[in-house]
């Protein structure tokens, strides 16, 4: 008994010896990573400037409108010369669907690139950082100095330009977001004089307020312990995900070089000059395995290769690889062998030809036609049979449109309850009754399929047709 309890204290002192050197971040030491050059930070940046789309693209024209408008008033969204209304809904769900899926497969593949080149969170925390790094020092050292240094007209001047460029920022932010909503270069003049709607300023003061606090203060504990995304990021990898990781192998063990040594045949590659921590934008050490804290943004990769060429020695002690690569594993799947990777094409390609059919197949108007149930039919005082029913166009053109009904397909058919000319107005419906009647020689019994045509007359080429029953008695 005395012996097992032993082996116990012996396991469980194991634990405690490995997690020993865990850390997570929860806030009370503030991460000021050093920049430093490279391939990554390059590429970083590329990914970054896609949010450049956010800030421009409301300013766009297109044929004297605004290309992209997400038009809440008038219930449409208009992509250039495409207007999408509530009733092609399905084709936004696909667009979902699409870019979800897609951050599952890419997550799955290459770890968290969304988080460590996309995220507008790791975006905006990253220019506000450079700001500040520019301003008040760009290392843990130069930072601590500069805020216990005493007040000067110079640190005053440093905080309020800081200060007042994280604020422009974020109002900018708010003001982007506003402006896919309603007309960007009208924007701008209204607020100026006051007279913004309500909305707008919601908008500003929401956004102003999040990105201020979250990517100036908060930064990486956004990451940490607000966002679900990074949560989930575990269940998406697998043992070939390519990740940023240690080659503990080469790299140990660690030691320190001396001045004028550049090898030490005793000691692996890693010299534990700390640089890859140093850069970390969330202040983990990579060194330590594969963390929560990882947005695998590969600026420890930069930092380690810049100190692999000073030191004469060849890049990739860390560097993007799986698991099964890292530990010399035979079975590593090619990509397209991989069955996360097949079920996430799969679902990508049928999402993607979903949004290409719709896109093709968009109709400029969108005909409805509902036969009223109370009653079902009215047999008139000549012995004939009298339907009801409640037409509906959606107009999704640009300009008013003339419309003339009309009904096929049912000898003897005439239409009643209505003008010779009804006007649609862009983005309305216009419900109209009509009633069909049918002579009594002509009427058939039962249900007798009958198409009502929508003949529009200043545009023929958008004339549409609605397959409906006529209802007569057994």
């Amino acid at each position: 008994m005395s012996q097992s309890q032993t082996n116990v204290n012996d396991d469980v002192s194991q634990i405690y010896e490995e997690v020993s050197d865990w850390h997570v971040n929860t806030g009370d030491q503030k991460v000021v990573a050093k920049r430093i050059k490279g391939r990554f930070r390059l590429r970083k940046w590329l990914g970054m400037s896609v949010w450049l789309i956010f800030f421009l693209g409301p300013y766009i024209r297109w044929n004297g409108h605004q290309a992209v408008l997400f038009d809440i008033p008038n219930r449409q969204f208009n992509f250039f010369h495409l207007t999408i209304y509530p009733q092609d809904i399905w084709m936004l769900s696909l667009t979902l669907l699409f870019f979800a899926i897609l951050l599952a497969a890419v997550t799955s593949i290459a770890g968290r690139v969304f988080c460590g080149y996309f995220c507008f969170q790791t975006v905006w925390t990253d220019i506000y950082t450079f700001i500040e790094t520019k301003l008040e020092g760009d290392s843990p050292q130069k930072a601590m100095k500069f805020k216990k240094a005493p007040w000067s007209f110079d640190k005053l001047v440093r905080v309020v330009t800081k200060h007042s460029l994280w604020i422009a920022i974020a109002l900018i932010t708010g003001i982007s977001f506003a402006a896919w909503f309603t007309d960007a270069y009208q924007l701008w003049p209204e607020i100026f004089s006051l007279q913004a709607p309500l909305p707008v300023w919601i908008s500003m003061a929401v956004f102003g307020v999040f990105t201020y606090v979250f990517a100036g203060f908060m930064r990486e504990q956004v990451c940490f312990w607000l966002c679900p995304y990074a949560r989930l990021q575990g269940v998406m990898y697998d043992q070939d995900t390519v990740l940023p990781a240690y080659d503990a192998e080469r790299g140990e063990p660690r030691g320190k070089l001396k001045k004028g040594q550049l090898e030490d045949e005793t000691k692996g590659s890693c010299i534990d000059c700390k640089v890859c921590v140093a850069v970390c934008p969330t202040g983990i050490d990579i060194r330590k395995g594969q963390q929560e804290g990882c947005i695998t943004c590969g600026m420890c990769i930069d930092a380690c290769d810049s100190i692999m060429d000073k030191t004469n020695q060849p890049r990739g002690l860390i560097r993007y690889a799986s698991y099964k690569e890292l530990h010399h594993d035979k079975n590593v799947l090619a990509m397209y062998k991989r069955p996360r990777v097949i079920i996430y094409s799969l679902i990508l390609l049928t999402a993607l030809s979903g949004i290409i059919y719709g896109f093709f197949t968009l109709s400029p108007t969108e005909f409805q036609v509902i036969h009223d149930r109370q009653p079902l039919y009215v047999r008139l005082s000549d012995g004939g049979i009298q339907n009801k029913y409640t037409l509906k166009l959606l107009n999704k053109t640009k300009e008013p449109i003339d419309v003339r009904y009309d009904v096929e397909g049912l000898e003897g058919a005439t239409l009643h309850g209505m003008g010779d000319k009804i006007t649609v107005q862009p983005g309305k419906v216009v419900p109209v009754t009509a009633l069909v009647r049918v002579p009594d020689d002509k009427v058939q019994k039962g249900l007798v399929p009958i198409q009502f045509k929508a003949v529009v007359l200043n545009n023929s080429a958008i004339s549409t047709s609605y397959e409906s029953m006529f209802m007569a008695p057994e």
